[in-house]
Order: C-alpha cells, then sequence, then structure tokens
C-alpha cells in the first residue's frame, strides 16, 4: 500500500491510499480487506469499469448474464477481432489463477464487499474495456495483429508453467503483463492498454471527494502517481474515451482495390467482346473451392462449407463482406451455439477442451473460410485476371 503525495489540485480526494494488488494473490485479496475494514474509507475505488463490474458480480452469483453480443454479430469483422482480445485476455488470467489457486478479480470483489461492509461509495475508475481494446487495435498495423493472433493460437499449446513466485506477478497487473510483449511489437498500442488508462484512473480519482481508498493493478501504481501529481497532463476524458475511425493502411488499401481492378478487367474484356466466360468460371472455381475447403478443414458442417462455396465469389469483390461471416452464421445455427458457449470459451485450459466449444469451432469456421477464399483470390491474379489482361491489351 502506498500514499500518494499531495496534489495541488482542488478536486483532489482529501486523502488516498492506494493498494498495488495482483490480479490472481490471496495476499493481495488480504491486504485489500484488511486495509477497507481499518481505515473505513468515504470512497472505494476499483480497477473496474461498468460492463467488467456487472459481468464479474453476475458470475460471482452464479449466473451468467454476461453483457454479450449475438452471435451474428460476434462474427463480423471487428466485432470478431474485439471478441477474441477479450477472450484471450481472459483465458490468460484465468490460466494464472488456477497455476496460484486463487480466482482472478478475486481482490476486486473483496474491496466491494469490504465498501459495502463499511458503508463507502464505491466508484468504478477505469476506462470500458471494449473502448480500450478498440483504440489498442486501432493503433496496431495488420502485421501487429497478425503477429498477435498467432501468439492467441501458440498460447493454446504452450506447456503450462507453474508460476513459483506469486509476488513477482505484482510487477504488473495481468492485463498489462499479457500484453507485455505489445511494448515491443506495438508501442502505440501498448500505450492506450497501459498509459492511458493510468491516465483515465488518475482523473477519475481526482473527481472524487474524501477519504479515498484505490484498488488497482500494481502496474498501475507509477502512471496514476505521476498524473495524480502532473494533472495538467492528463488528456480530457472525451479524447480518452474518443473512437476515431483509423486511416486505412497501405495493406487494407491494396486489399480494397484488388476486387475493384477484378471488376474493372472483368467489364473492359466484356465491353471489348472478349469471352469472358471461362475467365468467370475459373473465378469462382477457385474462390468457390478453396473457400469450402478450408471451411472443410476447419471442421465445419457440409451446409456451411456449401454456403461459403455459394458466397466466395461475391464476397471477393466485396471489400465489406467476407465468405466466412455466412459459412459462420449456418455453422452456429447448425451447432446450436449458446450465450454459455460464449460465457465458457475464455474457460477452456487446453486446445481439447476448445475443439468441444461450439462458438470456438465456429470461429474456426469462420477463419478457415476466409483464408481458403482469400487464398483463392490471390490465385485469380495470375490464372485470371492477368491473361484476360493480356487479352485487352495484345486486343
Amino acid at each position: 500500500m502506498e500514499s500518494l503525495p499531495e496534489v495541488n489540485n482542488k478536486m483532489a480526494p482529501e486523502k488516498l491510499q492506494i493498494i498495488g494488488t495482483a490480479h490472481v494473490s490471496q495476499k493481495s485479496v488480504e491486504e485489500v480487506k484488511n486495509t477497507i475494514l481499518e481505515t473505513e474509507p468515504d470512497v472505494v475505488a476499483v480497477e473496474l469499469c461498468a460492463v467488467r463490474y456487472h459481468n464479474m458480480m453476475n458470475e460471482n452469483e452464479g449466473t451468467e448474464e454476461k453483457k454479450t453480443p449475438p452471435i451474428r454479430e460476434i462474427l463480423k469483422g471487428n466485432n470478431l477481432t474485439l471478441f477474441l482480445v477479450s477472450g484471450f485476455l481472459s483465458y490468460m488470467q484465468k490460466k494464472i489463477g488456477d497455476d496460484v489457486g486463487v480466482k482472478p478479480g478475486a481482490e476486486m470483489l473483496a474491496a466491494i464487499e469490504a465498501a459495502q461492509e463499511v458503508g463507502a461509495q464505491l466508484a468504478l475508475i477505469d476506462r470500458d474495456i471494449q473502448i480500450t481494446l478498440q483504440r489498442a487495435l486501432n493503433q496496431m498495423s495488420m502485421w501487429e495483429k497478425l503477429k498477435f493472433f498467432y501468439g492467441i493460437i501458440a498460447s493454446f499449446f504452450s506447456k503450462d508453467e507453474q508460476i513459483e513466485d506469486l509476488e513477482s506477478i505484482k510487477e504488473g497487473d495481468t492485463l498489462a503483463e499479457v500484453m507485455e510483449y505489445f511494448q515491443e511489437m506495438s508501442p502505440k498500442a501498448y500505450h492506450v492498454l497501459v498509459d492511458e488508462r493510468d491516465a483515465y484512473m488518475a482523473q477519475m480519482l481526482l473527481n472524487q471527494e474524501g477519504n479515498v481508498v484505490a484498488v488497482v493493478g500494481a502496474g498501475h501504481q507509477s502512471g496514476i502517481k505521476h498524473y495524480m501529481a502532473e494533472p495538467q497532463e492528463i488528456p480530457p476524458l472525451y479524447e480518452l474515451n474518443q473512437i476515431k475511425k483509423s486511416r486505412i493502411p497501405l495493406g487494407k488499401l491494396i486489399l480494397y482495390s484488388i476486387p475493384v481492378i477484378f471488376i474493372l478487367i472483368f467489364v473492359l474484356a466484356f465491353l471489348k467482346g472478349i469471352n469472358i466466360q471461362m475467365n468467370i468460371a475459373e473465378f469462382i472455381l477457385l474462390t468457390g473451392d478453396l473457400s469450402f475447403a478450408g471451411s472443410l478443414l476447419a471442421g465445419s458442417k457440409i451446409a456451411s462449407a456449401i454456403v461459403a462455396f455459394l458466397v466466395a465469389p461475391v464476397t471477393a469483390l466485396h471489400p465489406l463482406l467476407a465468405a466466412g461471416w455466412f459459412a459462420g452464421i449456418v455453422e452456429a445455427k447448425l451447432r446450436h451455439v449458446s450465450l454459455d458457449d460464449v460465457s465458457n470459451i475464455s474457460k477452456c485450459d487446453t486446445f481439447r477442451e476448445l475443439w468441444g466449444n461450439k462458438l470456438f469451432r465456429v470461429l474456426l469456421v469462420v477463419v478457415g473460410a476466409n483464408i481458403g477464399c482469400t487464398i483463392g483470390v490471390f490465385l485469380s491474379i495470375p490464372n485470371v485476371i492477368y491473361p484476360l489482361f493480356s487479352k485487352l491489351i495484345g486486343g
């Protein structure tokens, strides 16, 4: 526990104690509870947003009423990415928690219960997790996202390593620890995940009155302390909560331009009287067959693979659609995916358990069909588009 220095800010609380915790440490649970019961503060501030708070309380009470989007929404581009990242973080927290025998977030629950016991006001000071993840993803390049998802897949095949020194976890909170390699792989994303949250929580603490006990991950202590001492460096909260549409990177611009070029060449060839039936048929077979194969290799039902085959040629020419979305929706209906599968996916400890989760199987189908369609598009360039373009030039 550490008391912050006096801050020259009329909004600052009269007294502030910050407890840096490990999110999976029994010692942290006891420290949090004892401190709040002994000091009886006016406000207990916890490193939670409203969504995480409600999910944690529902889970603690034995209900599964987590705020999860419908399956159809999950399968869409950015939603799928956010869901995978959020699920990966939850999985890693649980994995560490199982190693040390403490439920992730137990110290937050202890703080909430102790606050109720002493009659203190509860303050949720962390930024909405969805905003944090979206801002972080917006800062990542396509290559950085690929490396991140490779890390997600690799983590399920890695051997479990027991954590010998529980207090070593307190060098950083679990979210920051799991994403530590962002500091090297994507400094901008790391800034969003750690530095921005430090500033946000510091401002939220400055808005409190009376005696305050703050319970945050140990990795946020120094950052919060800095911003509390230098409040003029804290960006306005509306800026920290803003999700800007990221500029289209060069790689995505190229991908978006491919279908436009395809359509343009087909249209020009048709206008010039060139027979394009064979070219179109070959394009359909390349995109459709490979999307069909990718879906089956990912473990889909035959009906989902057929849907992937049918929609692949069309979605290949539309930058905002993907064959995997349609195959995934059909797969979700055939497998009768429920909200239980959404909630339980983060609780899987092994790839065998993941394979038994219906939602995970659907996500594999989405990825498999999309990869197959993408390969088909790129194979179409030398096999369909280039020969057709040569006819146009020669004609």
